[in-house]
């Protein structure tokens, strides 16, 4: 399971820790994920996603998943986010 965000492309960063010495070993910085259920309204269902805190907080600051998609580059998005994102608005336009 590969520790990047579904929704924003987060993934890890590589750094060093510094001892008091100076000396510079290599360390991975890793992005805080969480396992969640979005609600998707315009498909009425629940989606299982693997989101960093962050996207977290940008889906909800964005009004929910539906609109967070349709907003989002598909570059950025995982392949089953980027399905979603096609659902949603073949959905939103059949609604309109």
């Amino acid at each position: 399971m590969s520790r990047v965000c579904e929704l924003t492309g987060k993934g890890r960063q590589v750094g060093n820790n510094v001892s008091h010495a100076n000396n510079k070993t290599k360390r991975v910085f890793l992005p805080n994920l969480q396992n969640v259920t979005l609600l998707s309204e315009t498909l009425d269902r629940r989606v299982k996603l693997r989101v960093s805190t962050h996207g977290l907080r940008s889906v909800e600051h964005n009004g929910g998943l539906d609109n967070w998609l349709l907003k989002t580059n598909s570059d950025k998005l995982s392949a089953k986010a980027a399905k979603l994102k096609k659902e949603v608005a073949k959905a939103k336009a059949a609604q309109a």
